[in-house]
């Protein structure tokens, strides 16, 4: 594992598969001139709109994400992270699939989304990804990079489950990816809490892109896509506009804080 550059891009999606396309392409090629060599999208990057619309375009939208990612990737030789869109599967429902694609367009992982975001938020809206989604059933994937370190993957919701991400470091990972589309009025209060908590008790990096701003109806974001180190450094933030958190992934640091901090070794409850 090398020392590098990695970006959480942070967008404002639409419920237009062209025009999210097209930002985030642009926000791509604005990490990879600044020197990015890992690039990761939102949940939700390529479409954001009514439960309807997206069941009834999931075949077209999963497809054309799908193609998107693995053609990045390749036109700007770097590791690329889809953060979540939908894949059509069984019962008229999608999975929320999570991809990591290397510069070759190839497909190194994929993730579908376990935990659901069903929930009535204090803000009055009600939330039921489950009327739309369903749960995938395996714990997440980890990628083993030997240049830029063990890659584990998780979306949004999964951020309140600590027990995956403990998963995940067991299984070796250096660097956990956590895009999201996190509501307004619960990433005031939450967001950076749990990804500092995450990036803590596994001696990880945590990666975050996000959604930020007015989608559609009643439908905002937090923003505030951020980079965090081992230590919970907040490394990089987006703030609260469409843009790219940009941070050094270093091992030095990364071995620095688990000799220091040695938790995970001192587990007795495994």
């Amino acid at each position: 594992m090398k020392s590098y550059l990695a970006a959480a891009i942070q967008m404002t999606s639409l419920p237009d598969l062209e025009k999210n396309l097209i930002q985030a392409e642009e926000l791509i090629d604005l990490a990879v001139r600044q020197g990015a060599e890992l690039v990761s999208l939102p949940e939700n990057f390529s479409f954001m709109g009514e439960e309807e619309e997206k069941i009834a375009s999931s075949e077209a939208i999963g497809q054309q994400s799908e193609k998107f990612l693995k053609t990045m990737a390749q036109r700007f030789q770097v590791m690329i992270l889809g953060g979540g869109f939908p894949v059509p599967t069984t019962g008229g429902k999608v999975y929320n699939t999570c991809l990591l694609v290397d510069p070759n367009g190839t497909e190194v992982a994929r993730y579908e989304k376990v935990h659901l975001f069903d929930v009535n938020v204090p803000d009055g809206i009600t939330y039921r990804e489950s009327n739309t989604v369903k749960a995938g059933a395996d714990l997440p994937p980890i990628y083993v990079s030997p240049e830029l370190g063990t890659l584990g993957l998780s979306v949004c919701y999964d951020v309140r489950f600590p027990e995956l991400y403990r998963h995940l470091s067991q299984q070796g990972a250096d660097v956990l990816f956590v895009p999201a589309a996190f509501t307004a009025y619960t990433g005031k209060d939450h967001w950076k809490v749990l990804l500092q908590a995450r990036a803590i008790e596994n001696t990880c990096y945590t990666i975050a892109p996000a959604q930020t701003g007015h989608h559609y109806g009643r439908r905002q974001t937090h923003g505030h896509a951020m980079i965090i180190d081992p230590w919970g450094v907040v490394l990089a933030d987006a703030g609260d506009e469409p843009g790219v958190a940009i941070a050094e992934i270093n091992p030095d640091r990364l071995e620095q804080v688990r000799r220091q901090m040695p938790s995970l070794q001192h587990r007795v409850f495994l």
